[in-house]
């Protein structure tokens, strides 16, 4: 499933084209996604003009002239392609190939860019585990999908004392607690074990142990919290991961892979200066988790 920061790849990637367009129609192909769509959604949406794209988590966000806010989430295969004028553009080496079988294609919107352009976004998912929703945007915050979601990893709120905030008293292990998307919003497996071993705290260890008996951040909760931000903003830069089925919206592949110091490096030697040591991988709540024995305590 695409993480966060290649959601934003492809937020960075519509808005350009979508921003400031009408939406001139609204093609359904089927029914439903991994969800039926909201109920008369092509006539709520169709006539109206995109005013941003935003973001929350791992959620994309269309905000529109009507007040309402389209919530898109990607799933396991769902990607978007723009079109323009009718021209397609996908450059880029593909490593791992894209759907673009017309009998993927489950949505797409027409527009009238701001420029006053024909343009078409088209949302492709073969697996069809992605899906769209729409709330007020006044009710945003209180919808059930955001409700109880916690800070951006990228945002001002998050802070060492923030974080420590909400690990305090957690017996479950660090990097369980770190995918708690209560804790921080977004934040998915492959950041957290690059995040981990930046700064040198062992995956197994409590979550609690972060936090001081007054109640403060402990030095490492503090290495953490600016680790967790320079990790996700690094791979935002540089486009997102890559893995699996993830593209950018113009077809190119990020490069973030390219650092991974931890995550899939199992067998291969510590990047850490003098250590000796070798990247191990174990299982923690079904998922797999890859960090340094020796360096990570």
């Amino acid at each position: 499933m695409p993480e966060l920061p290649e959601v934003e790849t492809v937020r960075r990637g519509l808005a350009p084209v979508m921003e400031g367009a009408k939406i001139e129609r609204l093609e359904l192909r089927r029914k439903d996604l991994r969800f039926p769509f909201p109920d008369r959604f092509s006539d709520i949406v169709e006539g109206q003009t995109v005013l941003s794209m935003g973001r929350r988590a791992k959620y994309l966000l269309v905000d529109l002239s009507n007040g309402n806010v389209i919530i898109m989430h990607l799933g396991m295969s769902g990607s978007f392609r723009t079109q323009i004028d009718g021209d397609e553009n996908l450059p880029g080496d593909f490593h791992h190939a894209r759907s673009r079988l017309e009998s993927h294609d489950h949505v797409i919107f027409h527009l009238e860019t701001a420029e006053g352009r024909a343009a078409r976004v088209i949302y492709n998912d073969p697996r069809r585990f992605g899906f769209m929703l729409m709330t007020p945007r006044a009710q945003l915050d209180e919808h059930p999908t955001f409700s109880s979601m916690g800070v951006e990893p990228v945002g001002n709120m998050l802070s060492a004392q923030h974080l420590a905030m909400k690990l305090a008293n957690k017996a479950a292990p660090l990097k369980a607690a770190l995918l708690d998307q209560k804790v921080i919003a977004g934040l998915g497996n492959i950041y957290v074990c690059e995040a981990l071993w930046r700064s040198r705290l062992s995956p197994k260890r409590k979550a609690a142990t972060l936090v001081t008996k007054a109640g403060r951040p402990s030095a490492g909760c503090k290495r953490l919290t600016q680790n967790i931000r320079i990790v996700i903003e690094e791979a935002i830069e540089a486009g997102g991961s890559s893995l699996r089925d993830h593209a950018q919206t113009d077809g190119t592949l990020g490069y973030f892979q390219h650092s991974f110091a931890a995550y899939d490096r199992e067998g291969e030697p510590c990047r850490h200066e003098g250590c000796t040591s070798k990247i191990s991988r174990i299982v923690q709540s079904g998922r797999s988790t890859f960090y340094c024995p020796s360096c990570q305590r």
